[in-house]
């Protein structure tokens, strides 16, 4: 009798450990398996934005911009309630995503075939150029890359982490012109002070920081000459974390859902973006644009 207990016994406890360990595998394949669903269940996605008005800014305590606007649109479709929305420096948000401290990041990210390779991008939302700003009066008549690219003399100050650097290499500007700041009032602040004659940036975000600024030692280059390189116009898009696919596709429906019924224009427009000159055009993909098909 005593043999046969013990035998029940540990057949009992071989099931029971079984179970439990069944139990885990469930439950570590659900917490893998769907991003979107651990962000319904939460009811809060955490989304990094770059700090650059008119795609995200903090106006009384609250964030605003055309990304942030597209963002929590999207994520309120999608059933997720709360956007626990974060400014970052630019130059920080890819490397924010890959250490987890965001789910997504967007804020008119451009997408670019280097950033396709380290992060997942969703499909584009916003199109853009480029812009300059100098000392008033523009007294180095300033109105390209090529311009810059002439006077090795000439230092620009450029957003650590934007795709103007790449830009303007291409254009001929040498790197050791190119001085890297962290912010756009720090670049503006290098023009001012004249450690730079010039600072660049996407053409909406360097106008409207300069009309926020209200400086008057400033002036944005109304004749500014588009490079005419792969990159430009630049097509900003949310971003996410390779292998998230799920995540990104049912952001993507629901963001083509925005796009045909016309709101995204009606989301983007109180901040200065036009349907004429902003909206994507439909043959514009993700992919084709990783992949340089559209210049």
């Amino acid at each position: 009798m005593k043999k046969s207990a013990i035998g029940i016994m540990a057949v009992m406890m071989l099931l029971l450990l079984a179970a439990c360990g069944s139990g885990d595998s469930d439950s570590g394949s659900s917490g893998s398996g769907s991003k979107l669903d651990e962000l319904k269940d939460k009811g809060v996605v955490r989304v990094g934005f770059a700090n650059e008005k008119p795609y995200a800014y903090e106006e009384n305590g609250e964030l605003q911009g055309a990304a942030v606007a597209i963002a929590k649109a999207v994520f309120e479709n999608l059933g997720v309630d709360e956007v626990d929305g974060k400014l970052s420096e630019f130059g920080q948000l890819i490397p924010g995503l890959g250490a987890g401290k965001f789910d997504v990041i967007t804020a008119g990210m451009a997408i670019s075939p280097d950033r396709c390779s380290n992060v997942s991008f969703g499909e584009p939302e916003i199109k853009y150029g480029e812009g300059l700003i100098v000392e008033k009066g523009n007294p180095m008549n300033l109105k390209s890359y090529k311009d810059i690219a002439a006077d090795p003399s000439i230092k620009v100050a450029v957003m650590s982490g934007a795709t103007e650097k790449d830009f303007m290499i291409r254009e001929g500007v040498a790197e050791s012109q190119i001085m890297m700041v962290p912010d756009i009032p720090a670049s503006f602040s290098a023009v001012e002070s004249g450690r730079a004659a010039v600072t660049t940036g996407t053409e909406m975000t360097i106008k409207m920081a300069l009309e926020s600024a209200n400086n008057e030692k400033l002036e944005f280059v109304t004749d500014f000459e588009q490079p005419d390189i792969e990159g430009v116009p630049s097509y900003g898009a949310a971003a996410f974390l390779n292998g998230d696919d799920e995540l990104r596709e049912a952001y993507n429906e629901e963001l083509k859902k925005l796009k045909e019924s016309g709101e995204i224009a009606a989301l983007i427009e109180p901040f200065g973006f036009t349907e004429e000159n902003n909206l994507v055009e439909n043959e514009i993909t993700t992919e084709s644009v990783c992949n340089g098909d559209n210049y």
